[in-house]
């Protein structure tokens, strides 16, 4: 796949790629971000190669743009998005792709303040009704989510995000693929949650 560098520093492992994320979106946030290389030249370069350090799996939201949030430019991210953060197969086997073909040292699952797909779920779990198209399937996905936070204190939407993150990494880490990376040492998961109003991302704990 090439050797081309990220736009920043090269990293070595899961903590320095999150500690990487982390500074860019501590940039954003501030509204400071770098001026990432993202002319001519930079363009040539990654087109016959790349070297991304970090896969992360996001939300469809409109809101939440994963390189901008974190502040990261052309061949540094490899990024897949499905809406709530759903699983299925397409979703598994890029994130796998990812991590094993093109060898990104972390994997972030990203959950994000008043997710659409989540909160619609919510409706459609206290009110069964049929879904066109394959909305239904996105529902059953988010279910087991839900479900879970289900009586527990504090904003329901909230809490759901979270747990799906939860349940996202459990699910990933039954792949036959990321599992022998994670316990290799070779691959980080981890999980976070995004704020829409103030454009910061915390780590899940």
């Amino acid at each position: 796949m090439g050797t081309v560098p990220p736009t920043g520093s090269v990293v070595a492992d899961g903590n320095q790629a999150l500690e990487r994320l982390r500074a860019g979106n501590v940039r954003f946030v501030a509204a400071q971000e770098q001026d990432l290389d993202e002319g001519i030249a930079r363009r040539i370069a990654v087109s016959k190669g790349q070297h991304p350090f970090a896969t992360i799996l996001g939300c469809v939201d409109s809101r939440v743009p994963i390189e901008l949030v974190f502040d990261q430019g052309l061949g540094d991210l490899v990024v897949v998005r499905s809406a709530g953060g759903a699983l299925d197969q397409s979703v598994i086997g890029s994130l796998e792709f990812g991590v094993a073909e093109l060898h990104t040292p972390l994997l972030l699952v990203l959950g994000h303040q008043r997710c659409g797909a989540l909160d619609a779920t919510i409706k459609a779990l206290d009110k069964p009704t049929a879904h066109p198209g394959k909305l239904g399937y996105l529902v059953d996905t988010l279910a087991p989510a839900v479900r879970q936070i289900s009586g527990k204190p504090g904003d329901r939407l909230t809490n759901a995000v979270h747990a799906n993150v939860t349940h996202v990494l459990a699910e990933l880490r039954q792949s036959p693929v990321i599992a022998p990376l994670e316990k290799s040492g070779t691959l980080h998961l981890a999980g976070a949650y995004y704020e829409l109003d103030t454009g910061k991302v915390t780590l899940e704990p």
